[in-house]
């Protein structure tokens, strides 16, 4: 049965107005000339620069002279090498100071895709047959280095997508919240990962200085990079670091642990590799914060760990519902960090707030994780595709922890023989769980599926579309990578599935499908294919 697809001719393009004000990064030497030059400036001199600056950027950035500072204090390192006294500068060199170390990052100069859709938490001042959504979407700039950005917007009573004017203020998190861990746990999560860091690096020992800069970004990692990390490995016991810890530690203590380990002279190097896990691992736990005055198409989740320095990709956002009625919206992404991949796991319930923690397990290393929007019989539900080319089922006690999965599809028709794949969290409907899938075939072409499974066992396949939901069209044909729509996640409206896809890694757009008729062709196709 062939099902009608509307493509809608709403348009998310690439915006390289979007900047954020980020650190810039220069060698000790390089800081401190910049540092001399400018103390060297007459105070009128001074004032000028700081009064052209403020005319330039400030209508760019919210507060830019916060920034400034933020940047200035992140040089104390410096000043303590040249001798020079902070307190001893005006608010106005500091602030120039700062500026010297403060560069623009277009957030989605490059590419606005892999979107995925929500019911906003607000649903206040609407019509009863209308719907505020979220849209996140992956936004990847100068060095391909991708964030997770938003879009607020209504679905009408015809599923037209009205969205709400966009930002230009971006705002970044206000606050990074270094963890409290549970020793117990920590210990677990150890277990799992390998123990392959050869030498002593000094990067290692700078980023542990950085532990006391005041802008609190997280320190990177010293990894061996040719090595996945999380890979089950035996390891050195870790007790030397963690016995001088209580049964819960804060991120400061673990640090403080691990700078007098690294300047210890007799310092082993099996200990070196418990070292980097331990960093590799606390790094990759944070919260952020956003202002309240920040709207959602302002807000942007950008990489702030060791474990994504690369980028943030393609968050899969789910409305969760708990067994007690509480709503949590979870999101799982791809961490990158220029060579390993690490799972990992959002969640919020206010889109102001949000907590950010690794997936841990053994099946917990791979792309593409889609959350069920509820526990099954008692238990988190996930999809995944451990191999890079099925479809597995996992089931799990804990949101994070995940240690088995089952097969659930392998490619089946010419137009997904490469791999098949979720394309978003799967959605309940009185048939069954829908799941949206993407398929690669030919030419690397990738498509849109969709499958149907039962409620209460989603091991069991109710039907499969024998032909692609969606394909490229010619108008999506072109862009950043050809041939491809890919989605992350879909919604249902007034009987309309809601499906935002993007176009070749570039752009974005929307389609809309009858609910009841796909799911009529897909009960029609499991009952042709038993025959």
């Amino acid at each position: 049965m062939p099902v009608t697809v509307n493509r809608k001719k709403v348009i998310f393009s690439p915006d390289p107005t979007r900047v954020i004000a980020r650190f810039l990064h220069l060698s000790d030497d390089r800081s401190a000339n910049i540092i001399r030059l400018v103390l060297a400036m007459p105070e009128k001199e001074v004032n000028s620069a700081m009064s052209q600056l403020l005319r330039g950027f400030s209508r760019r950035h919210r507060n830019i002279s916060r920034i400034f500072q933020n940047h200035f204090e992140r040089l104390s390192p410096i000043f303590d090498k040249i001798e020079v006294n902070e307190d001893d500068l005006s608010i106005a060199q500091k602030a120039l100071i700062g500026s010297y170390f403060t560069m623009e990052y277009s957030i989605e100069s490059a590419a606005f895709f892999n979107p995925s859709i929500m019911e906003d938490p607000d649903q206040t001042e609407l019509r009863s047959d209308e719907k505020r959504v979220i849209i996140s979407f992956r936004a990847t700039g100068e060095g391909h280095v991708s964030s997770i950005v938003f879009r607020s917007a209504i679905l009408d009573r015809q599923s037209n997508l009205l969205v709400e004017p966009v930002g230009k203020m971006l705002a970044e998190a206000d606050k990074i919240i270094r963890n409290t861990y549970d020793k117990k746990s920590f210990l677990e999560k150890l277990g799992g990962m390998n123990d392959s860091v050869s030498a002593i690096s000094p990067s290692l020992v700078n980023s542990l200085e950085e532990i006391q800069n005041p802008d609190n970004v997280i320190p990177s990692a010293v990894v061996d990079k040719n090595v996945n990390p999380t890979e089950p490995q035996k390891t050195t016991s870790p007790d030397f670091i963690l016995d001088k810890l209580g049964d819960r530690f804060t991120y400061g203590e673990l640090m403080k642990n691990l700078e007098k380990a690294i300047k210890n002279p007799d310092i082993k190097q099996d200990q070196i590799k418990i070292i980097n896990q331990i960093l590799w691992l606390a790094s990759a736990h944070y919260e952020i914060n956003f202002s309240m005055d920040s709207a959602i198409s302002e807000r942007v989740i950008f990489p702030v760990s060791a474990t994504e320095q690369k980028g943030i990709e393609d968050a899969r956002f789910v409305k969760f519902t708990d067994d007690n009625g509480e709503i949590t919206y979870y999101a799982t992404y791809t961490a990158y960090d220029g060579m390993t991949i690490l799972p990992k796991l959002i969640s919020t319930t206010d889109f102001y707030n949000f907590k950010i923690l690794p997936i841990n397990g053994e099946i917990g290393q791979s792309k593409g994780m889609a959350l069920f929007p509820r526990k099954i019989n008692g238990k988190y539900v996930m999809l995944c595709r451990i191999d890079g080319v099925n479809n597995y089922i996992a089931y799990s006690d804990s949101i994070n922890i995940w240690r088995n999965a089952k097969l659930l599809q392998q490619p089946k028709y010419p137009w997904e023989l490469v791999q098949i794949g979720n394309a978003g969290s799967p959605i309940e409907t009185d048939e069954g769980w829908l799941v949206i899938t993407h398929a690669v075939g030919p030419m690397r072409e990738y498509t849109l599926g969709a499958s149907l499974f039962n409620l209460e066992n989603p091991e069991i396949e109710i039907g499969r579309l024998s032909r692609p939901l969606m394909e490229p069209n010619e108008a999506e044909r072109e862009g950043y990578v050809p041939n491809v729509i890919y989605s992350c996640g879909s919604i249902v409206h007034n009987g309309d599935l809601i499906i935002p896809y993007a176009m070749s890694d570039y752009s974005s757009t929307y389609a809309t499908i009858d609910l009841r008729e796909l799911l009529d062709a897909l009960k029609a196709s499991g009952s042709s294919s038993s025959k």
